[in-house]
């Protein structure tokens, strides 16, 4: 099974300016990405995708190299993850080289451990679409929508039980994605229907996205280093 592992790292950040490669506890934060990735495979199989030549620089710094720089018009608002990763594939097959799978490692879950990327690993075989990490929700028992008179119900614990007594939910937290390349060919990810959970404690969970989860992230690694 040859694998592809992608990070992907666009130059724009509204939320935290340059967030790719801010410093997080000492260290860019796309390099505990790479790091997660170095530690499952060899440097030929890491694609840093970025449009950003600050990125480019700081990746080439830690002694990876990118294999290219993304195009403009994937790295708009509206360019997708799926557009992201075939342009990658296209690229290694252009050179000859075809992948099994894809591993896709968004550089906004620093605390993700290569030891639970393996553990997904694991769960996949080549009759799945994909195996795509989550943690439990917490949602589940309290959230709810307006009905037509405009009054509050629940949405998905229609009963109003306690959490030990409904369904179990779960969220995408971003984390890993393994995809089989083929089906992603044919159906693109948002199309993909044979998908299994690798379930994620909520602290490895952690999808840095606002200030706020920076300054989380930051305070639970300087927690873990006591």
């Amino acid at each position: 099974m040859k694998t592809l592992y992608v990070i992907p790292a666009r130059g724009g950040s509204k939320g935290i300016p340059h967030k790719n490669i801010k410093h997080l506890n000492g260290k860019p934060l796309i390099y505990y990405s790479i790091d997660v990735a170095r530690q499952l495979t060899t440097d030929e199989n890491i694609c840093v995708s970025t449009d950003d030549d600050e990125i480019i620089k700081a990746v080439d710094d830690y002694g990876l190299n990118v294999p290219f720089k993304r195009p403009d018009h994937l790295a708009t608002d509206s360019a997708t993850t799926n557009d992201v990763i075939i342009h990658a594939l296209d690229y290694y097959e252009s050179k000859g080289v075809h992948y099994d799978v894809v591993i896709l490692l968004q550089p906004t879950s620093p605390l993700r451990k290569a030891t639970q990327v393996k553990e997904a690993i694991d769960l996949y075989n080549n009759q799945l679409d994909m195996i795509v990490s989550v943690k439990e929700s917490k949602s589940a028992t309290v959230i709810c929508s307006e009905n037509e008179d405009g009054y509050l119900e629940f949405s998905l614990n229609k009963s109003g039980s306690r959490r030990q007594n409904i369904s179990s939910y779960y969220e995408y937290n971003g984390a890993i994605y393994i995809i089989n390349t083929e089906s992603l060919k044919i159906n693109n990810i948002s199309g993909l229907s044979k998908k299994k959970k690798y379930v994620m404690d909520e602290i490895s969970s952690v999808d840095v996205d606002t200030p706020l989860d920076w300054f989380l992230v930051e305070s639970i690694i300087n927690q873990q280093k006591v």
